[in-house]
This record gives C-alpha cells, sequence and structure tokens, in this order.
C-alpha cells in the first residue's frame, strides 16, 4: 500500500487541504518515515493525484508500464544513447515502478541515469573523433530520423557508427545550405566576402557542429539530480493523462514565460518534445506574429543572437533554451526552424513587447461582390479574461461590444472565426453563447464523484437572431470546443471546419501548490513545486463529450493540416471519449444543412484553390512520414531539389480574392485612424483575409442559406 496521505477536494473548489491524523504533539502525522524530498515527492505528486484526479490511474503494473513507457522514450526516444543490454537491464523495472513508488525505492532511476551518464561519456568520445576528420560524402548511405522506426543497438560500436551517419548528415545539411546561399548570392550579383570551396566549408562546418556538441554536453551535465527527478516524477503524473503535470518551483514561477504569458520576447508558445523545441502557438500581436514566418509546429534547432554564430539547441533543456530565445525589446534573435515540410529556415525576428491590444475581439465587415452578402466578422483568438482586475478586459464583453457594433452596419449575417482559439474562460463561454441564444444550458462540467452540473444562459432573449457561422480548425480547442458545440446542439450556428474535427480536449486542470499541503515536520526538505491536475470535464449539452473526438465541423473543408497528426487522440495516454445524459434543451433542426452541404460540396470540387490545399495537405502527411534521408551527397542534392520543387508549387495557395472588399466598422474608424499602429495591425489582418479561401466558402454558405431561408 502507498503510505497514506490524504487529501481531499471539495466540489468545483481548488483549494486542496490534507485529512491529517493527529499526533500527541498536535502536529500532522504521515504514516511512514519519508527521510528525504524525492520521497515526499513523488509519494505527495502520486496521492495529490489519486485524490483529486478526475480519473485517477490505479498504481499497479499496468500503471508501472505507462511509467517506464514515457520515462525510456524521454530520455532517448532517438535511441542514439542507450545499448540493447541496457534496456534489457531497466525491463526488470518494467512492471515493478508502482510497488517501487510505494517503497519509497528509486533504484530504476538512479540505474537509467548513471547508464545515461556513462553513454554521454562516451558519445563525447564519439563525436570529438567523428567530427575531427573530413566526412566520406561520396559514399552511399541513409538515416532513418525517426527513433521510434529504430532499435537499440548491441554494441558500442554499432552506435559510434550510427552517430557517425547522424553527425554525417547534420554537417551535409549545413553544407548544402551554405552552397546553395553562396550560389544565390553570386546569381543575383551580390556582393560576397569570398568564395569558398566545398572542402573548406565542410571543415567549418565540422567545427561549429562540433562547439555546439560541445556547448548541449556541458548543459548536460548541468542538470541536478533534482532537475532529472523533475522529469521521472512527470512521468508518474503523465501516465494518468497529457494535461497532468508537475512542475518544479523554478519551472513554475516561469510558467507563463514558457507558455507564452511573457510580454517581451518573441510571443510564439514553445514546447519541449522529443529532443526539439517546438512551437505550439503564435501569440497575437508578437514579434513572431508580426514577423510572419515562424508557425505552428516549427521545430526550433538553432539560435542565434543577431549575426553571432548559430547554437545547437536539439536535445538541449527548455529551460536552458528559453533564456536564449527572449531578450530585450529591439533586439535580434535569428532561429533556425525545421518546417513541417523538412524545409530548414532560418528567421530573423526582432525581439518586442506584445500588443495586447491586438489579441483582444475584433471585427470587420467583409463584403463579397459574386456572392452579393455582407458578413460582420468577428475574430477572437483566446477566451481571454482578466481574473486579477474585476475591471479588467474580458472576452464576452468585447464580443457583446462588437456584436453591438455589426447591428448598426446591416449585415447578413455574423462569422465568429475561432481557428487557432486554444480556448480561456469557462465563465466566458457561457456569457459569449449566451449572445446568440434564448436562456438555456451552455455546457455539462462534471467532476469526478458529484453529478454534472450545467451552466446555463439565464437572459431571456438573444442579442442577435440572425444567421451564424462559426469557424474552426484542428487547433480550436476547450472552449472554442465548448461554444462551437452548444451552437450546434442548438442548430443555432453553422459550423464551417478546416478539419475534419477540433482539437479534442474537454478537461479543465488547476494548479495545486505541493508545498502548502506538506506539514511543518517536512519544510526543512525543500520547497516541492506544484501540480497540474486535472479535476472536470466537459460535456455537451446532448450529453456527448468534446475529449477525444472534439467538434466535427457542419461543413468540412479541405486544410493544409487535416491529414497531420493534431489533437489530442495524438498525445500519449488521452482520457477516453465518454458520454452523459443530455441537459433539457430544445433543438432547433437546420433543415437547410443538407443542401448547404451539397452545394458547398460541388464548389470545392470545383475549386482549384481547395484542389491544392488537399493535395498538399496529402503532401504534408507524406513528408511526415518520409523520415529516411540520403547521407551521400548528390543523393541528398537531388533529394532536396525535389522536396524543393514539390513545396514551391504550394507557395502561393491563396493569391488575392478581387471579389472581396474588407473595411473597418463605422464605429471604429476613428479610434483606429488616431492609432497609427492599430492601423497597421488591422490593415496586416485585412490583407490576410483578402486571401483567405475558407473566408470567400463562408461567404457563399451564407448566400445559400439566405436563398433557403426565404
Amino acid at each position: 500500500m502507498i503510505r497514506k496521505l490524504l487529501l481531499i477536494t471539495a466540489a468545483c473548489s481548488l483549494l486542496i487541504a490534507f485529512r491529517w491524523q493527529q499526533g500527541q504533539d498536535n502536529q500532522p502525522q504521515i504514516s511512514g518515515d519519508l527521510s528525504n524530498r524525492e520521497e515526499l515527492l513523488l509519494e505527495v505528486v502520486l496521492q495529490s493525484m489519486r485524490y483529486n484526479h478526475y480519473a485517477p490511474e490505479a498504481i499497479n503494473d499496468e500503471f508501472s508500464e505507462k511509467v517506464y513507457t514515457l520515462y525510456l522514450k524521454r530520455m532517448d526516444l532517438n535511441k542514439r544513447f542507450f545499448l540493447a543490454d541496457d534496456v534489457k537491464k531497466f525491463e526488470d523495472f518494467k512492471f515493478k515502478l508502482d510497488d517501487a513508488a510505494q517503497a519509497g525505492d528509486f533504484s530504476f532511476f538512479n540505474l537509467v541515469n548513471n547508464t545515461f551518464d556513462e553513454r554521454i561519456k562516451q558519445v563525447e568520445g564519439y563525436y570529438e573523433d567523428i567530427l575531427a576528420k573530413p566526412f566520406r560524402f561520396a559514399q552511399k548511405g541513409e538515416f532513418q530520423m525517426d527513433g521510434e522506426k529504430l532499435e537499440f543497438l548491441k554494441d558500442p560500436e554499432e552506435l559510434k557508427a550510427r552517430w557517425y551517419d547522424y553527425l554525417k548528415l547534420q554537417v551535409l545539411g549545413r553544407v548544402h545550405d551554405r552552397l546553395e546561399r553562396q550560389e544565390k548570392a553570386q546569381e543575383k550579383g551580390e556582393e560576397v566576402d569570398s568564395i569558398k570551396t566545398f572542402e573548406e566549408i565542410e571543415k567549418e562546418e565540422r567545427e561549429k557542429l562540433l562547439k555546439s556538441y560541445r556547448e548541449w554536453s556541458e548543459n548536460i551535465k548541468k542538470d541536478s539530480r533534482d532537475d532529472r527527478i523533475a522529469n521521472y516524477v512527470n512521468a508518474f503524473a503523465n501516465a494518468h493523462e497529457p494535461h497532468s503535470g508537475y512542475f518544479p518551483p523554478l519551472e513554475k514561477e516561469n510558467f507563463n514565460i514558457r507558455m507564452s504569458g511573457k510580454l517581451e520576447g518573441i510571443g510564439a508558445q514553445l514546447r519541449q518534445e522529443d529532443g526539439y523545441i517546438k512551437v505550439v502557438n503564435i501569440v497575437p500581436g508578437s514579434a513572431s506574429w508580426k514577423q510572419g514566418e515562424l508557425e505552428v509546429n516549427d521545430k526550433i534547432i538553432k539560435v542565434a543572437q543577431g549575426n553571432e554564430e548559430a547554437v545547437n539547441v536539439v536535445d538541449m533543456r527548455i529551460d536552458d533554451v528559453l533564456p536564449m530565445i527572449r531578450g530585450k525589446k529591439g533586439t535580434e534573435v535569428r532561429l533556425t526552424v525545421k518546417k513541417t515540410s523538412g524545409e530548414t529556415k532560418v528567421i530573423p525576428i526582432i525581439r518586442d513587447v506584445v500588443v495586447l491590444e491586438e489579441s483582444y475581439a475584433k471585427s470587420a465587415i467583409v463584403e463579397h461582390k459574386k456572392a452579393g452578402v455582407k458578413m460582420g466578422l468577428i475574430d477572437l483568438r483566446s477566451f481571454y479574461a482578466d481574473f486579477q482586475d474585476p475591471n479588467g478586459r474580458r472576452c464576452a464583453t468585447d464580443v457583446e461590444a462588437e456584436v453591438r457594433k455589426l447591428l448598426q452596419e446591416n449585415i447578413d449575417g455574423i462569422v465568429i472565426d475561432l481557428r487557432f482559439n486554444g480556448g480561456g474562460s469557462l465563465s466566458d463561454v457561457v456569457k459569449m453563447t449566451g449572445l446568440f441564444i434564448d436562456r438555456g444550458p451552455v455546457v455539462q462540467v462534471k467532476s469526478r464523484d458529484n453529478r454534472p452540473y450545467v451552466l446555463e444562459d439565464k437572459e431571456a432573449g438573444a442579442l442577435y437572431n440572425g444567421p451564424l457561422i462559426i469557424l474552426v480548425n484542428a487547433y480550436s480547442a476547450s472552449a472554442s470546443e465548448i461554444m462551437a458545440a452548444a451552437l450546434q446542439d442548438y442548430g443555432r450556428a453553422i459550423i464551417v471546419g478546416t478539419s475534419p474535427s477540433t482539437f479534442g480536449k474537454g478537461t479543465v486542470q488547476r494548479f495545486m501548490d505541493l508545498d502548502a499541503v506538506v506539514p511543518p515536520r517536512y519544510k526543512d526538505l525543500g520547497a516541492l513545486g506544484s501540480l497540474k491536475i486535472t479535476i472536470q470535464k466537459f460535456y455537451r449539452i446532448n450529453g456527448g463529450s468534446t475529449q477525444l473526438k472534439g467538434v466535427e465541423p457542419d461543413i468540412v473543408l479541405p486544410g493544409s493540416y487535416s491529414y497531420l497528426k493534431v489533437g489530442e487522440k495524438d498525445e500519449d495516454y488521452p482520457m477516453a471519449w465518454s458520454e452523459i445524459d443530455p441537459a433539457n434543451y430544445h433543438k432547433k433542426k437546420m433543415k437547410a444543412l443538407p443542401k448547404l452541404q451539397s452545394k458547398s460540396a460541388k464548389r470545392q470540387a470545383k475549386s482549384k484553390t481547395f484542389q491544392l490545399l488537399e493535395e498538399h495537405g496529402k503532401w504534408l502527411e507524406k513528408q511526415q512520414g518520409e523520415t529516411v534521408y540520403p547521407l551521400q551527397l548528390e543523393d541528398y542534392e537531388a533529394h532536396q531539389a525535389k522536396t524543393d520543387k514539390e513545396a514551391e508549387q504550394y507557395k502561393d495557395m491563396m493569391p488575392k480574392i478581387e471579389d472581396f472588399s474588407i473595411y473597418n466598422l463605422k464605429a471604429d474608424k476613428e479610434q483606429i485612424a488616431l492609432d497609427s499602429v492599430k492601423a497597421k495591425s488591422f490593415e496586416k489582418w485585412h490583407a490576410g483575409l483578402e486571401k483567405d479561401a475558407y473566408l470567400e466558402e463562408v461567404a457563399f454558405i451564407l448566400k445559400d442559406y439566405m436563398k433557403l431561408k426565404k
């Protein structure tokens, strides 16, 4: 049995407290003898999950296997460190980590990390030796970049050979890029400091790569035992589902920075994934957003300060990479990123302070000449709310104001753009949905031991009763899914999506301060940090969960990311879909929907743009699956030329749509004219909308709907 460290959670409350056993000294007692911070941390995390998680996992052999798989994957996903014999020793613990946790036994952790340190020393010798000599680029060969398709190797000689090929591929890519840039500069007649030979460039790039690996090795050595324990403990949290996680004290302090709450820097949400720093979101109004080249799913492989030499950040800790990316306003950072297409690109970004105004709800009038419609478009990037300031900005209030302004514009319908909206405030979702329905339920919320309760719009009547279209994509998550689902269930809006479903996150998390629940006798062991726990699940008013399945649009349009692995279902150990009884609501059947779907399908079939988007989506899926790269120079150049040629045809998939006329609302014109920054922001936004083929199809859908309603 795990030592009894009991926690209770009041329904819908964030206050988590111990149910203490009282000793003679009236001090809280925890059964058992916890002699060090590591034992205490793991026990508190597991018991916190047990008593507070929505669906806690049984701590058994099956759970142990999940922890083992996650931890080994994070330690050596690409199989470049551990040998097969190492893993064989690790496997003795595969079904015993539950028992080890109960006993406060860290033998598995110690074995893995001691072995890892030994292999790091071995790998240092590999890259020092390999990068000291020119590569044999005339020799045929190939390298598999997807670690999950590889096996752990039997002996050090085989492992060194794998490193030889891996380093060769990196140098080959660097040399190819250098030669290509040099050649293009000559073709354009640009001044080049000195024309260098292949041999000179190859030597320089080997030396640069060696320097990067030495820095990487030093960073690995800087990892403290506490850093590694945090990674281990996190595997126990993530084995429940992907959104629960452990945050060490310093990591919790930097949480808002790491998850893009930082106002100064490049303004991108970053996450460490399989050895890479991956872009998971671009903050509207940020330096990255304004620069325009950094995209979601880009993998950052190198970082440079201005014109300084780039540092390889692959396999580097995110806490070490972030200070390199962040910096003072006005300074330049150059990110070398790997695109989903396989292309490598250097992106210069001038650091700035995020202009929060640009992330708030905003509107535009969109007229389409051929469709003959006038739409009011509301762009909402997140369900924001200032919880610290009762007078602060809230998205529901802002959207209500936008709707009221649009009602003065004689529009034919309203379009709410929730693409790339990752969610936010639950109360604002309820209030915002209420702007478009009469009073009634919006979403059902369930804690693990309680009956579902319904959050509803209690105000009679709707602010707007006209045609309503909601635009979503695969990155529309959480609160976005709640709103889209509710309006779909009521038959109140047409949901148009650029992917088969939205993200599929139907859970809510809360932070728990672990230090607040530890009795005084353990304070000397040091700060523990925080735990993010999934405590509730959302359900649609029709009874189905948005978890895993997301929201399926009424009309699906072809998209570049339609075939990529995006969403909750592609995470490790996601929580299952489930359903409960529907809420008491009245659904109005949208009789026009079948005809709207049919007409849209016919237009899509004739549209060259949508055909190209469909092809691009399939091409990206193919690129994602092609993980083997040639190691011979001519073969590599041919491979890159083929990829570049294929990518070129998708460069300008969405040309400017001449039938569009996009302009600011009458109520906004004076204010925008007086604010040059805001005016420039709106101009950039409008320019993007003028190329939005999805918005054009929405215009035709609105036209069809208006005709069918007559």
